[in-house]
């Protein structure tokens, strides 16, 4: 909820590491038949044999719920594909109604599997008990060796590394925890981290998690969390031994005066702790101490809010503290009497809040669960405190509640349904408490009551009844970690709709047993609607109220095949590809670019972004893509081609084969994958490819240094000079000419240069170098292309511009002419991806976050003009975030576009013009 509002960046992390899942979406359960179906309901499993729910169950079940779960699913092998023997129990969940769900954890080999659990739903006790419903995720297809082939301290440096605010990374720590198992198609071993350091662009807190291949040594996935720090001193004071239960009086924020329970300290003080119900509540006034301070837990200096006699004084109430414990109490108490719950972790563990903390020494204007622990800032002179609004509050403890249950993950889909459920139900408790109508205006607004001026629609953080939908308002790319604060209100607002047109008790009974009995943390929005649904028939709803529940899903357009159903431009050339390992390429009509095995067209691949398969096609579309690379269990990717041939890069992954090699073939497969160079301890990369001539760099780590290579007409790769301390990056090569942008170290300045060598003189033909003027900082170069018969490139000048220039250079170097200039209208963003053939250069434009918020239109777009200058135009209309463009012959460009709610591989063959 208010929560800051990251990017991709918050830790400075480049966005390429940054990816979502691309798990399929399973069907969605239709509204209820008019008849009761006697044949168990079944949603098949994606990438899995295991399907993803079956309901209707009435079988009988012996023993424990744990046991009697394990003996049902090994029972029936045949309809579940699951292996007992692979299931860790994490958790279980009882209700007031006899109904009892058991949660597993998938284990291979006794690794963990990222996302993957497995329910057993039960009700009736003794000889009555029985199995109801079973589902999840589980994969079967996992075969992937779990010992790791780099070294531990490789690991934690890639995680630490992917940070890139010299900084940040300097400040940097990683929490280890251990090894897990992307499920990915056989699936891909990856150490996980927490990586902690400060948020380069606020200096507070920020906390990432980050999975690095743990054979490959690359990062695999990673997205913003709000993890505490490890090794947490014990909150001083907060134990309930030698405290007594007391009440007293204390002033809120607005300054009213309210009862609270308290505690007496044995030296006749009073504590802001809460004994009466058996979970604890106690209250941390942070005394405007920076939010910093709090990630490793409570300062072992700071006691709970305190008074020498029950009645507080003021600044219990300006700081939040009094709010905060009442809240909390109140919050507690709604899960307690409509469900049975027992506190946020479900077994009465110990609710606390911080509050009044600042940020770099100004208020602070935000919320959050921390993991552990509510944090709430101090507001400031616009905003009273955070925990003086019930729905905040409500929503911030949900977070608790989902951590101990679903665990959603902070991104994507998953990550927008934690942020809908928590928006739900903190709007449910106020609407509870405080007595409100579902059709009272502020009954769907979050956050409304926490300005101090102005009116609850304007100071609303979101709200529910925005009726937007997937089709029409979805969000996707990596910009929020994948929409998940940005999609909230697509989810929410079918929840809410629920709640509207059914009694609010029986609504909040059917989202309450979705979330904690059939949701898990890698699912989607068809799964929750799936999931609602089977907790509705748990439940009795009738068929008219089940098929109440199916319509609001359906307004919002959740149900199965909703991403078909957004219009775009493009064409599709293959679907669910990835961010991750590398762009695309293209040429002479052919597209090269990793993708998930076996079936990229048709999306039934692997389940993550990385895996290990090449394909290639056309980028007409007409026809099958086929497979590239060779199925020998390695990494492929990197990969370039000139529309006749493909170089990439390929990477062991095993203890006996660590290797870096270029692999060249045909993308006819008319020939044999040829080797272009491998050596221990070298790191090959940027490989080009232009008819005969492949061009690519080497870094030497012993030496500490990279060069470059050529192989000209198919000879064996040469060595081309370079003046020591310099760096060749971005090669392009075209038509018996590479060219690279040079960077080296001169004096106090950084040198970028776009440099050309031509093949048949053997000598570099140009070189420009930018030079500042006396007492400046010289621009920076990047993207080097070759196209049109010149050398085109990105030039960024010094300072904290945001945008670049496209430059122009001659080939023999006989001068540089500007084909657009930064501070035109929709200029290239500071490093963005370049392309170029000889008739269009295509670029991107990223904006920096709007003061209204992230949508859509915000999001990277691509632009495109002639290559010797003229107006830009959009390339398409496509609504979604557009990345990692590929130019291919003419104005034909193919890129990775997330407006699908995936990353589909997509192509145009001119600009769009005017969106």
């Amino acid at each position: 909820m208010p929560r800051r509002s990251r990017t991709s960046t918050a830790l400075g992390i480049s966005a390429t590491a940054v990816v979502a899942l691309a798990l399929a979406a399973p069907p969605a359960l239709a509204g209820p038949a008019t008849a009761p179906d006697p044949v168990p309901s079944l949603v098949a499993g994606q990438d899995t044999a295991a399907p993803q729910l079956v309901t209707g169950l009435a079988e009988p079940a012996v023993g424990s719920p744990a046991d009697a779960a394990r003996a049902h699913l090994a029972a029936h092998a045949d309809r579940y594909h699951v292996d007992p023997g692979e299931l860790a129990e994490v958790g279980s969940e009882s209700t007031p109604d006899g109904r009892r769900t058991v949660r597993f954890e998938q284990r291979h080999d006794g690794v963990p599997v990222f996302g993957a659990q497995y329910l057993v739903h039960l009700t009736g006790e003794g000889a009555g008990q029985r199995v109801e419903s079973v589902g999840g995720k589980y994969f079967t297809g996992l075969t992937v060796p779990t010992t790791a082939t780099v070294p531990a301290a490789a690991l934690r440096d890639l995680a630490l590394g992917s940070v890139q605010d010299p900084k940040a990374r300097a400040a940097a720590t990683a929490e280890d925890h251990g090894l897990v198992v992307l499920p990915d198609g056989a699936g891909r071993l990856a150490q996980r981290f927490t990586v902690h350091a400060a948020d380069p662009a606020t200096g507070g807190p920020a906390a990432r998690e980050v999975f690095v291949d743990a054979n490959v040594g690359v990062v695999a996935l990673a997205y913003d969390t709000r993890a505490p720090l490890p090794a947490a001193a014990p909150p001083a004071g907060s134990a309930a031994a030698g405290l007594e239960p007391a009440t007293g009086t204390a002033p809120d924020a607005r300054g009213n005066s309210a009862k609270v329970n308290i505690a007496r300290l044995p030296d006749g003080s009073y504590q802001l702790t809460d004994l009466t119900r058996p979970a604890t509540i106690t209250t941390y006034d942070a005394g405007g101490r920076d939010e910093m301070d709090f990630g490793g837990g409570i300062p072992a200096d700071l006691p709970p809010a305190h008074s020498p006699g029950p009645d507080f004084p003021a600044s219990a109430g300006t700081s939040g503290a009094t709010d905060a414990s009442v809240n909390a109490g109140i919050v507690y108490d709604f899960y307690h009497d409509r469900f049975g719950r027992n506190g946020l972790d479900g077994k009465g563990g110990a609710i606390t809040s911080v509050v009044n903390v600042t940020q770099d020494g100004a208020p602070y204007a935000n919320a959050y669960w921390d993991g552990k622990k509510m944090v709430y800032g101090s507001g400031g002179p616009n905003y009273y405190p955070f925990s003086a609004a019930l729905d905040i509050a409500g929503h911030e403890m949900t977070h608790g509640v989902i951590s101990n249950t679903a665990d959603l993950a902070g991104m994507g889909q998953a990550g927008a349904m934690n942020e809908g459920l928590a928006d739900y139900f903190g709007n449910a408790i106020e609407v509870t408490a405080r007595g409100m109508s579902m059709n009272d205006p502020a009954a769907a607004l979050l956050g409304e009551s926490k300005c101090r001026t102005g009116t609850p629609q304007a100071c609303a953080d979101r709200r529910m009844d925005d009726h937007r939908t997937t089709v029409n308002d979805y969000l996707g790319g990596t910009v929020d970690n994948g929409g998940q604060h940005l999609n909230a209100t697509i989810f929410s607002g079918a929840l809410w709709d629920i709640r509207r047109t059914l009694d609010p008790l029986t609504a909040d009974r059917v989202v309450y047993r979705a979330l904690t009995a059939y949701l898990t943390p890698l699912d989607d929005f068809v799964a929750g609607r799936n999931a609602a649904l089977a907790a509705g028939r748990d439940l009795g709803l009738s068929h008219a109220q089940l098929r109440t529940v199916a319509a609001a899903f359906d307004a919002h357009g959740i149900k199965a095949g909703w991403e078909s159903r957004i219009g775009m431009d493009s064409r599709t050339l293959a679907r669910n590809l990835s961010y991750s390992m590398a762009p695309p390429a293209a040429g002479g009509g052919h597209w090269v670019a990793m993708a998930p095995a076996p079936d990229p067209v048709k999306g039934t691949g692997g389940t993550l972004p990385g895996t290990t398969a090449l394909y290639t096609g056309s980028t007409t579309g007409r026809g099958a893509p086929v497979r590239l690379s060779p199925d020998d269990g390695r990494y492929h990717s990197w990969p370039s081609t000139d529309g006749t041939n493909a170089v990439w890069k390929a990477i062991g992954t095993t203890a006996k084969d660590h290797s870096r090699e270029l692999l060249t073939a045909p993308l006819s497969g008319a020939g044999p994958v040829r080797s272009l160079f491998r050596a221990d301890g070298k790191e090959p990369g940027n490989p080009q490819v232009s008819g005969g001539d492949i061009a690519f760099t080497v870094h030497d780590f012993a030496a500490g240094r990279t060069s470059l290579w050529l192989s000209h007409d198919g000879a064996p790769a040469v060595e081309l000079p370079l003046a020591d301390g310099h760096h060749p990056d971005d090669l392009t090569l075209k038509d018996g000419y590479l060219a690279w942008t040079e960077s080296w170290q001169d004096g106090q300045q950084y040198v970028t240069a776009p440099t050309v060598y031509s093949i048949a003189a053997g000598k570099v033909t140009a070189q420009y170098t930018a030079h500042a003027a006396p007492g400046a900082a010289a621009s920076t170069a990047s993207s080097a292309r070759l196209a049109g018969g010149r050398l085109l490139w990105l030039d960024t000048p010094a300072g904290a511009t945001a945008r670049a220039s496209i430059r122009s250079g001659a080939l023999d170097g006989s001068g540089v002419t500007e084909v657009m200039a930064a501070d035109s209208p929709n200029a290239p963003t500071r490093g963005s991806d370049l392309t170029a053939s000889d008739q269009a250069v295509t670029y991107k434009v990223e904006s920096t976050k709007p003061a209204g918020g992230w949508t859509n239109a915000a999001l990277p777009k691509l632009w495109q003009l002639p290559t010797g200058g003229g107006t830009p135009q959009r390339l398409s209309c496509d609504r979604g975030g557009q990345d990692q463009p590929a130019a291919d012959q003419g104005t034909r460009v193919v890129w990775l576009d997330s407006t699908p709610g995936r990353t589909d591989l997509v192509v145009r063959d001119r600009a769009a013009g005017t969106c």
